[in-house]
């Protein structure tokens, strides 16, 4: 599979924030959204259901959903975990919902608060509630590999759920190393498995950098089946219920090295200003090697934002 066939789903604004502690204002989310949208970024996850005092950035989903078009909002993914998030964000106008749950009953609980078989029980539900607004559902399965509290998962449990009857009707399945322990050959192992031993969907790729694998598993992810995969700009986020994740894969990282055929030296500049502007704002650092390497002083590279901006 070419690289140029993947889809790139940037997911700043809901894991990219998770972590940060700080409410970034609708208005800074709006413009976020639009200039990933200018640079020709396909899909985007923007926020979550979240109860807005576990999760603080995520108290103005609605707000910021409001503000958005429906020929934006239909590039635009949300987090949901459960049928009633799928009701109350779909009246608002969303279409795309990203059904999470953990693989692991242990995060699940202190993520969702019920069993994973209890988030597979409701799922039926959630299918026919997006069905009903006209969306598209992604089964997303968090903790694929490894949990913070159980350890190792097997991926027979995980290949058990995505061919479960009950998750029948998500388009999409949505494998996560949530803690970014993982290494490429389980990573190729895991999604063949996927795409070979269960239903016939999209398969996407959401990865952390925590032990510096987040590239190198995006790749094997892609050339094991995988045609959508995440990344946050510059490599913000992580999880604030699974001890030890850090940062999403960086976007300019990942597209660097897959090389879209929409992605050029001037989409580079303007997503390392963006980051610049953003991570400035939060606090954090910027963990996207590319992003680094942009602000360079290797002037004959083309991809030194300096020049691809001149």
């Amino acid at each position: 599979m070419k690289a140029t066939e993947s889809v790139l789903r940037d997911v700043t604004l809901r894991d990219g924030l998770q972590l940060t502690g700080k409410v970034l204002p609708v208005e800074h989310k709006v413009r976020i959204v639009r200039k990933l949208l200018a640079l020709g970024v396909p899909a985007l996850e923007i926020g979550s259901m979240a109860r807005p005092d576990l999760v603080p950035p995520m108290a103005n989903t609605m707000d910021l959903i409001a503000e958005l078009t429906p020929e934006e909002l239909r590039r635009c993914w949300v987090w949901v975990a459960t049928p009633r998030h799928i009701e109350k964000a779909a009246a608002a106008g969303v279409r795309n919902f990203q059904y999470c749950f953990s693989a692991s009953d242990s995060h699940n609980r202190a993520n969702i608060g019920r069993s994973t078989e209890d988030s597979v029980a409701a799922m039926p539900d959630a299918v026919r509630l997006t069905q009903e607004a006209g969306g598209e559902i992604q089964l997303c399965l968090a903790t694929s590999f490894t949990c913070p509290f159980e350890g190792p998962v097997d991926p027979e449990r995980v290949l058990a759920i995505a061919a479960d009857p009950r998750t029948d009707g998500a388009a999409d399945i949505v494998i996560a190393d949530t803690l970014g322990q993982a290494h490429p050959a389980q990573v190729t192992e895991l999604i063949s498995a996927v795409a070979t031993r269960t239903p016939r969907r999209r398969i996407v790729f959401h990865g952390h950098d925590t032990w510096g694998m987040g590239v190198a598993n995006t790749l094997a992810a892609l050339a094991a089946g995988a045609t959508m995969v995440d990344g946050s700009l510059g490599g913000l986020g992580g999880c604030p219920f699974a001890p030890g994740a850090s940062g999403n894969t960086s976007t300019e990282d990942i597209l660097f090295a897959t090389r879209p055929a929409w992605f050029t030296p001037a989409t580079l500049a303007g997503l390392v200003e963006l980051t610049e502007e953003l991570l400035g704002d939060l606090g954090e650092p910027n963990r996207s090697r590319a992003a680094q390497g942009a602000r360079s002083k290797a002037e004959a590279f083309e991809w030194v934002a300096h020049r691809a901006s001149a």
